[in-house]
């Protein structure tokens, strides 16, 4: 069956706000204070913990390869988890698009680099885990997005059929995933990297969820 996958951080959920919160919380346990910025960091929190603590550490002086990076990445997590749901918001009509793709006859799933316990964690408290047939996070498989088998895995598990697949994401890791399964790809522009999606050249951008089933019938047909 024809099967949409959908990225979660950034591209189903604005998660910026509570990953940015949980690495400074590392930074004022370091003695270093808040040293990311909501408003203007966001698109980083989005490529992940490692990437917070990075940009953090060469603000405050550090080299880049620190090793207080992998010593705190543990306690960014825990206080990620503590605080999954703070800020964290579903961007507007993005279930009421998934309800809609169920109604025509489409499958929908998620494949996230997100580690599967936390992804579990946070679509259970915002209510929506039991709207998608299948979730595979980033420790799922032996392997994660980019890698294609990550999306094919997904859609095998929700019933569908990898061939008649498409991925929904906001990053170029999105985009590499979905050229290396030779599937489809649209990326959303609202995310906080959204004024670099064009430049990928995906299959279409999405600027609005009221757009989203009309494009999947677009590039996989009605069901």
């Amino acid at each position: 069956m024809k099967t949409v996958v959908f990225d979660l951080d950034g591209t189903l959920a604005d998660t910026s706000g509570d990953l940015i919160s949980a690495a400074n919380a590392c930074f004022r346990d370091m003695g270093a204070g808040d040293m990311l910025d909501p408003a203007t960091d966001a698109a980083t929190a989005l490529r992940g913990g490692r990437a917070m603590l990075k940009l953090g550490m060469e603000r405050w002086g550090k080299p880049a390869d620190d090793p207080l990076i992998d010593e705190y990445y543990d306690a960014l997590l825990y206080h990620y988890e503590r605080d999954i749901d703070t800020h964290t918001v579903l961007y507007d009509g993005a279930m009421e698009a998934v309800a809609e793709l169920k109604t025509r006859g489409y499958i929908v799933a998620i494949c996230t680099n997100k580690p599967e316990g936390l992804a579990h964690q946070l679509l259970t408290r915002l209510g929506i885990l039991g709207e998608f047939a299948a979730m595979l996070g980033a420790d799922s498989l032996p392997v994660r997005k980019p890698d294609p088998e990550h999306l094919f895995e997904t859609v095998r598990r929700a019933g569908g059929d990898p061939a008649q697949s498409l991925l929904v994401g906001d990053t170029v890791t999105d985009r590499d995933t979905s050229k290396a399964a030779e599937r489809p790809s649209i990326l959303v522009t609202f995310g906080p990297a959204g004024e670099d999606m064009s430049a990928l050249a995906p299959e279409a951008l999405l600027e609005r969820y009221s757009d989203l089933p009309d494009l999947v019938e677009t590039l996989l047909g009605r069901v």
